[in-house]
């Protein structure tokens, strides 16, 4: 089924439990999923949230909006920004933060977040698939990586005996590559 036509069948099945809810709060909550939805296709977001949905789908890692080599480069999009998007991820250097944006008091923040981390703590926890492929240095696997034609959206290889997941960043046309042993701390505190 289309999104379109998917959305509005979810439209009119929040419209009619909305009927059936009998507090005006409830009434209120499927009202907002309602918006919610309306919002996204207004705004012309249906197909960003149909690939949203697909990442899900292929337990793709966690959304990013934008990509930066340093704090400062961070810093001063995050300053030029007209409306800086609230909670969403962000990579620095790599590694996840999350925009904090506070309209009313212009506070505007970019908080380190372990969301990567979990992420691939979960993956382990499911158990990883063989590697794709193998190679002795990060430069081999980069070169390799680089020349993809389709870049892969996920995949394991191991570098140096080290297992690295290879993800495809396709909102932004980034293609990463991030050690299992970052969620190392978080499986043996689980353990």
């Amino acid at each position: 089924m289309k999104l379109g036509e998917l959305s509005l069948e979810t439209q009119e099945l929040l419209g009619q439990h909305r009927e059936a809810a009998h507090s005006a709060e409830e009434k209120e909550r499927f009202l907002v999923a309602m918006d919610a939805l309306k919002f996204i296709a207004a705004t012309g977001q249906s197909q960003d949230f149909e690939d949203y949905r697909k990442s899900l789908d292929t337990h793709a890692p966690p959304l990013v909006l934008a990509a930066f080599g340093t704090r400062e480069e961070a810093e001063a999009w995050l300053n030029g920004h007209a409306k800086p998007p609230h909670l969403a991820y962000v990579l620095i250097a790599g590694a996840y933060h999350v925009v904090m944006h506070v309209p009313d008091l212009n506070h505007r923040r970019l908080i380190s977040h372990p969301v990567l981390e979990f992420y691939l703590a979960e993956m382990i926890r499911e158990g990883i698939p063989a590697p794709m492929a193998t190679f002795h240095t990060q430069e081999e696997a980069r070169t390799w990586l680089e020349h993809q034609s389709e870049p892969p959206r996920q995949v394991f290889i191991h570098i140096g005996g080290e297992p690295h997941l290879v993800a495809y960043h396709h909102r932004i046309g980034l293609r990463a590559m991030y050690p299992l042993s970052m969620a190392a701390p978080l499986k043996q505190a689980d353990e």
